[in-house]
């Protein structure tokens, strides 16, 4: 394995732990204050804390391309506040662990969204995949009764829109730096998570203060230190080998969920967790393995 494969490896497992763990912050977070505050105040913290690293690497910055920048930015900020808001509402309604793992969805469409815009044959691997995660989601979602939780229908848009989110990085990743533009893609999701909260909600500092400590997770951590570390880590791995490695903050979620929150799963879910993730490898396994094959 590359030396550069094996640091991007490790970059991408960390943000995936970061992020895994961040479930627990935002479904705190939600206990206190609503949903685009929580996004909006985290995203400006993002935003704050890579005031730092454009100051220690301004040389760097300012010899780097900046021509289609904030283009690029607006274009991933919006997706990003898309499946962010999606993600956080659900968390309003759905468990930490849950959210997880229906978020973690994204990598088995990931390569579906890839193969239907290169108008390539969709690889068996990805349907069967596919197929496994959608019967794990049912059990870990849908009652007996049939009926489904709304949180979790939402947390299911935003893994749509984090595919879509990982897809557009993997192709900005190489062209920008990297600090550059995930400021600019935070900046665009904290100002549009503010104008909502600001028509649709109510600031009470007392409540802000209650969750100062998961706000600085999700915004130092979360925001501003893992998506940095998602755009660096994928100048060396392909958006299908990134989603494998991504794939594992729905087990982390799962796992904060369960120490923290005191979260527990049914037996049925849990069946339907291991569905999902199995059927998240395989569609990428699979389809990784056969592009490694290809001359």
């Amino acid at each position: 394995m590359k030396l550069n494969t094996l640091k991007s490896d490790f970059i991408l497992i960390l943000v995936a732990t970061i992020w895994g763990l961040a479930f627990v912050a935002q479904r705190i977070g939600m206990d206190h204050i609503g949903p685009f505050t929580f996004n909006a105040i985290r995203f400006v913290l993002g935003c704050l804390s890579l005031l730092p690293i454009l100051l220690l690497t301004r040389k760097k910055t300012m010899q780097s391309p900046k021509q289609g920048l904030l283009k690029a930015g607006c274009i991933s900020g919006i997706f990003l506040f898309l499946g962010i808001s999606f993600q956080q509402v659900g968390l309003v309604y759905t468990t930490a662990g849950k959210a997880g793992f229906i978020t973690g969805l994204y990598v088995v469409i990931v390569p579906v969204i890839n193969l239907i815009f290169k108008q390539g044959k969709t690889a068996a691997s990805t349907w069967v995949g596919a197929i496994l995660a959608c019967i794990g989601m049912y059990l870990l979602s849908v009652s007996r009764d049939l009926s489904i939780n709304f949180g979790d229908i939402l947390v299911f848009f935003s893994a749509i829109c984090f595919a879509f989110h990982l897809l557009i990085i993997g192709r900005l990743s190489n062209r920008f730096n990297t600090a550059l533009l995930s400021l600019v893609q935070c900046m665009v999701c904290a100002l549009l998570s503010l104008t909502v909260a600001v028509v649709f909600e109510t600031f009470v500092l007392a409540d802000i203060m209650t969750v100062a400590i998961p706000l600085l997770y999700g915004g130092i951590l979360s925001v501003g230190v893992a998506y940095s570390l998602q755009i660096y880590g994928q100048k060396s791995a392909p958006a299908t080998h990134a989603a494998i490695i991504l794939s594992f903050e729905s087990v982390v979620a799962a796992i904060g969920g369960w120490i923290i929150l005191n979260e527990i799963l049914s037996g049925r879910g849990i069946i339907g967790c291991v569905l999902m993730l199995t059927g998240m490898l395989i569609s990428q396994l699979y389809t990784q393995k056969k592009e490694m094959s290809m001359p």
